[in-house]
């Protein structure tokens, strides 16, 4: 296992999910976590006392990654209380479900308020952390993007398209914080989150017609973020997770 004590790490939306996930796999290894929320304050005061339980070290931290100046605060608060930052996580993440083919439903608003969460809110992140990650010497993002940015289906058309812009940014931004920074992606496929509540049938229909017939759990996708955190060499990459679904 990865030792990576002595290390800090940010995780947007850590509270739930694949967040909450990732949360729990950085501080087995040793990693101390600041767990962001913009809603789900429960859910991520419920992961950092799992954490601190298990004798590890979490805070967690408030910010709306949609919003540039509560994001540069976010970050502020993590390094100063963690003592700088070495990792940062982008997960944090939202979706409408709408037809694929509806385009009239596709209205400004959704593509507003996805494109400000998925896409820009990770630019800010990755921005405001940036000055923290180059002190460390070892710094390192990790986007989570998902097979929608590269097949184009997806909960919804705008939602694709945000993925899709990711999986660039994630490109872009890896040649821009180099050498001082790797910044890397991790493109899941279908992963058993809450997004599922509801639709289990439709999981099970899925995971059927799957190469290796089942759905991405929660924690097989924060092993591949942890992965990614570790390998020195790697940056610019998109990194496909989805049970065979795309091969």
């Amino acid at each position: 296992m990865m030792n990576l004590k002595g290390k800090s790490a940010l995780v947007t939306g850590g509270g739930t999910g694949i967040g909450r996930a990732v949360s729990l796999a950085l501080a087995d290894r040793g990693a101390a976590v600041a767990v962001n929320y913009s809603r789900s304050r429960a859910e991520a005061e419920e992961t950092v006392r799992e954490i601190v339980e298990r004798g590890g070290r979490a805070i967690a931290v408030r910010a709306d990654v949609s919003i540039d100046a509560e994001v540069r605060e976010m970050a502020a608060a993590a390094a100063e209380a963690l003592g700088g930052l070495d990792i940062l996580v982008n997960n944090a993440s939202i979706t409408r479900h709408i037809a694929l083919d509806d385009l009239e439903a596709a209205e400004d608003e959704v593509w507003d308020t996805l494109f400000a969460v998925n896409v820009k809110g990770m630019f800010y992140c990755a921005r405001a952390a940036a000055p923290f990650l180059k002190r460390s010497g070892q710094g390192a993002i990790v986007n989570v993007g998902s097979i929608a940015g590269s097949t184009g289906l997806g909960s919804s058309l705008p939602y694709a398209v945000s993925k899709s812009a990711v999986h660039g940014l994630t490109r872009s931004l890896a040649r821009a914080l180099a050498p001082d920074i790797r910044v890397s992606c991790a493109a899941p496929g279908a992963v058993e989150t809450r997004w599922w509540a509801g639709r289990e049938e439709r999981m099970r229909q899925l995971a059927g017609h799957l190469p290796l017939q089942r759905i991405t759990t929660p924690e097989e996708v924060a092993e591949l973020v942890v992965t990614l955190i570790g390998l020195e060499s790697m940056t610019g990459q998109v990194v496909t997770l989805d049970g065979g679904q795309t091969m």
